[in-house]
C-alpha cells in the first residue's frame, strides 16, 4: 500500500506556530510516498506568507501535489486578483497549478479551483476535464486514482451545498468514465469522509471523498487541527485522522476508518 499525508488550509499569516514543528516532525516520521495540500496555503496571499508556506513545504517530504485554494487569490489588492490571481502562489510555491505524481502503482492529479470571480467558491472548467482525461486515458487500469482539489466535490450531510465545487456533475461523470478512486479536498476546515454514492446517481459508480481540517490554522471552526494519513490501494483505503493535542504538544489518532471496494462500491469495514 501507498502511503499519503493529506495536509489542508494551511493559512500563513494565521497560523497556530506551536503546531508547525510536531507537524513537521511526525510527517517525516511517516515516510510518505507523497505528501498533498489540499489548498490555502496563505491567510490573505501576501507575499510574507508565501515565503512563510514554502519554507514549511520545504522541510517536508517530497515528492508533493500542491494545488492552491480561494485564499491564495488576493482578495484586498483588485488589480492583482482579477489580472495576476495565483502570481504569488506560482512564484513561491509552484508554476504548475495542474500537478501530478504518477507511478506504477498511484496516480495523484492535482486541480486549480481558485476563481477571481467569486470570494470562497470554486470550479472546474472544460479546459482542466479534458486534460484530466486525456492523463487519465493514459493511465493503467490498475494504477490507484486520486484527484486533488481545493473545493469537495461531496460534503456532509448537515453542510450546505453551496459549498461544492461548481461543475460537480460534469466532473463526476468524467471520473466515472475513467474510475476515480479517491477525491481529496478541504476548503470547510471540517474533516469529512465518505462514498459519493448518495449524491451522485452514475451507474453504480462511487468514489470516496476524504476531506482535511485545517492543518496549522486559528481559525479551527470548533474542530481541532488535524491532517489525514491515507494507506491505500486498488481495493482498500485505510483513513487515520491525526489530530493536534495541546496537553501532549503533537498530534495523536483521533480516528481511524477503513474503506474496502466491493460490488456496491466504497464501504466503510467496521
Amino acid at each position: 500500500m501507498k502511503t499519503l499525508v493529506h495536509l489542508s488550509d494551511l493559512h500563513f499569516g494565521r497560523v497556530d506556530h506551536a503546531l508547525v514543528e510536531p507537524l513537521v516532525e511526525h510527517i517525516i516520521t511517516l515516510a510518505p510516498d507523497v505528501v498533498v495540500v489540499s489548498g490555502d496555503l496563505t491567510q490573505r496571499a501576501r507575499s510574507e506568507e508565501f515565503r512563510q508556506a514554502r519554507a514549511f513545504l520545504a522541510r517536508l517530504p517530497g515528492p508533493q501535489v500542491v494545488v492552491p485554494g480561494n485564499h491564495d487569490v488576493p482578495l484586498y489588492n483588485i488589480i492583482d486578483r482579477f489580472l495576476r490571481p495565483l502570481d504569488k502562489f506560482r512564484r513561491f510555491i509552484t508554476h504548475d497549478l495542474s500537478p501530478s505524481l504518477i507511478d506504477d502503482e498511484l496516480a495523484v492529479l492535482g486541480v486549480n479551483t481558485a476563481r477571481s470571480l467569486v470570494m470562497k467558491n470554486g470550479r472546474i472548467n472544460d479546459e482542466q476535464l479534458a486534460a484530466l482525461r486525456g492523463v487519465m486515458q493514459a493511465l493503467p487500469a490498475d494504477v490507484v486514482r486520486v484527484v486533488v482539489t481545493h473545493h469537495p466535490f461531496d460534503v456532509a450531510a448537515n453542510v450546505h451545498d453551496r459549498n461544492l465545487i461548481g461543475r460537480a456533475d460534469q466532473a463526476m461523470k468524467l471520473f466515472a468514465e475513467h474510475s476515480v478512486d479517491v477525491l481529496l479536498a478541504g476548503h470547510l476546515h471540517t474533516s469529512h469522509s465518505a462514498n459519493t454514492g448518495l449524491r451522485y446517481a452514475l451507474g453504480g459508480y462511487e468514489a470516496l471523498v476524504v476531506s482535511a481540517g485545517t492543518a496549522t490554522s486559528t481559525r479551527g471552526r470548533g474542530e481541532a487541527n488535524s491532517f489525514n494519513v491515507l494507506r491505500l490501494d486498488k481495493q482498500r483505503v485505510e483513513v487515520d485522522r491525526m489530530e493536534w493535542t495541546a496537553p501532549a504538544s503533537r498530534f495523536v489518532t483521533a480516528s481511524s476508518e477503513v474503506f474496502e471496494r466491493t460490488q456496491d462500491g466504497w464501504r466503510e469495514v467496521k
